[in-house]
Formats: structure tokens, sequence, C-alpha cells
């Protein structure tokens, strides 16, 4: 019985562990960097799909956006022990050594970029680095200097598209640019909304996001307004370009219009539950987008 004992409760402790090294890794936001790779991968190849290539691709990319997602956290175990939404993870917690967290990071982010070296090519490893740097670098430290934070990393934050396009065509044309720039003017919107939800939180942890500079909110749904604004004509730029048909075109234009229009019913009022709804509008909005361009794609 001793022994049965000490076994399951050795089991729940592995569960745990592996648990908390996952969470390290923030499986939300890698799950949408490898989504959008995937985007640029299918919609920069010519011809037939290399299905070997995407999958080494993917798996490349989930490594840095982990290991960059580990990083992250050790970097701001402080900060986050002082945020309700983050006090839990698993460095402000205790639950982790943050030399274990430094080590498993720096491995993953690492493994991540020989990968991609080695098993697709170097411009989508550079593509790869060149966004870790970025955000642990530069977004990361501005957190706690200055609002403008948001607008630094917004650059690395639209890479994953460029990453596979990258891949796949081993080159970044114009339209891997457009694809860059949906993904860029998104992550205004998507993150003030964020901003405005945790504000009182971000407060706590010293984290300068426009809030903390704009109490009254009216700065922020202005910018949440006409970010999303111009997000619209850059969503048709593929059909334009030949990227993509008129079914992309018109449900681009659709999206778009029903996106600027919960930015807006929020500004009328600043609400969190507005602010909330902004949020899932956003959430929905990308991968809808991406996801019709991918449907729609023309065959070159």
């Amino acid at each position: 019985m001793k022994a049965a004992s000490v076994t399951a409760k050795s089991t729940a402790q592995f569960g745990f562990r592996l648990r908390d090294f996952l969470e390290l890794a923030k499986p939300e936001v890698t799950s949408l960097i490898v989504l959008s790779t995937l985007a640029g991968f299918y919609l920069g190849t010519r011809g037939q799909l290399d299905f070997s290539l995407l999958l080494h691709t993917l798996l490349g990319t989930a490594l840095v956006a982990g290991g960059t997602g580990a990083l992250n956290q050790f970097v701001e175990r402080s900060t986050d022990a002082r945020m309700r939404r983050t006090a839990q993870r698993p460095l402000p917690a205790g639950r982790m050594h943050p030399a274990m967290g430094l080590a498993y990071g720096s491995g993953l982010a690492a493994a991540g970029i020989a990968y991609l070296l080695l098993l697709v090519n170097p411009l989508a490893s550079l593509l790869a680095l060149l966004t870790l740097a970025s955000y642990l670098l530069l977004y990361t430290p501005l957190k706690k200097r200055t609002h403008l934070c948001t607008l630094v990393g917004a650059f690395p934050g639209a890479m994953p598209p460029l990453i596979g396009w990258a891949a796949a065509q081993n080159q970044l044309t114009l339209e891997a640019w457009v694809l860059y720039g949906i993904l860029f003017l998104w992550q205004f919107p998507h993150f003030f909304a964020i901003a405005w939800l945790y504000r009182d939180d971000y407060a706590r942890g010293g984290i300068i996001m426009l809030p903390a500079v704009d109490p009254s909110g009216r700065a922020t749904f202005q910018q949440i307004v006409a970010y999303s604004a111009l997000l619209l004509p850059m969503s048709v730029l593929p059909s334009l370009l030949g990227l993509a048909g008129t079914l992309y075109l018109w449900s681009a234009v659709l999206l778009g219009l029903s996106f600027l229009a919960v930015g807006v019913w929020g500004s009328l009022s600043r609400t969190t539950r507005r602010a909330r709804y902004l949020l899932h509008a956003s959430i929905l909005y990308l991968p809808a987008l991406f996801g019709l361009l991918m449907f729609d794609k023309q065959v070159h």
C-alpha cells in the first residue's frame, strides 16, 4: 500500500511538472503563431504542397515560440508575481526554479533556430532569430518604460507569416509583406483590448500600457478604431495582388467592417464588457480571415 501511495504521488508530481513546462511555453500564443506560420507557408507555396517541409517549419517555429515564451516569463517572473492573472505561473508561484526556466526556454529556442536552419532554410531560421531577439531585447524591457512598447512589439509579433513564406519560397515577396501588414495592424485592437481589460493588473506589475497614460480610455479606443480601419484596406490587398479571388475579397470586406463596427461600438462607452467583446472579435477575426484566404488561394 505504501509503495502504491508513493508511486501515485510521484505520478501526480510528474503530471504537475509536465503542465508547468507546457504553461511556460505559452501554448495559446504558440498555437496562434503556428497557425499564422501555416498560413504563410501555404500561401507562399507554388505548385504541390511539400508536407514534410511544412511539418519541419511548424515544428521549428513552435520550438522557437515556446522558448521565447518561457524566456519572457523568466525575465518577467518578479513582475508576474505582482499581477493576479500571472501570479500562479510556474516561476512566480515557486513551482519551478528560475534556473530551470532559463535552461528550458534557452534550450527550446536554440533547438528551434537550429532545426529551421538545418531542415528548412537559413532565411526562415534568421527570421525566427530576429523575432526572438527583438521580442526579448526590445519589447520586453520597454514594457516598463513606455506605452509605445505595443508598437515595438508589433514588429516581431507579425513575423510568423514571413517565416512560413520564407520556408516555402526561400525569399520574401510583396505578398508576404502584405500578410505581415495584416498581422501587424491586427495586433493593436487585440492588445489594446487586453490592456484595457487588465489595466489595473498591469499597473500593479509596473507595466506601462496605453491605458496607464490614458485613464479615460479615449485615446486607447481611438487607436483601436484607427487601426481597425487601416486593417480593412490592408486585408483586401491579397485579392488585388492575385493571391486570392473574389470570395476572399468580399469576405474580407465583410469581416473588416464587422470588426471595425465592434471597435466603434466599444469606443462609445469604453466599458469592460465591450472591451471583452472586442477581444473575442479579434480572436475570431484573424483565423477566419487567414482561413478564407487559404481557402480562396489562387493557383499560380
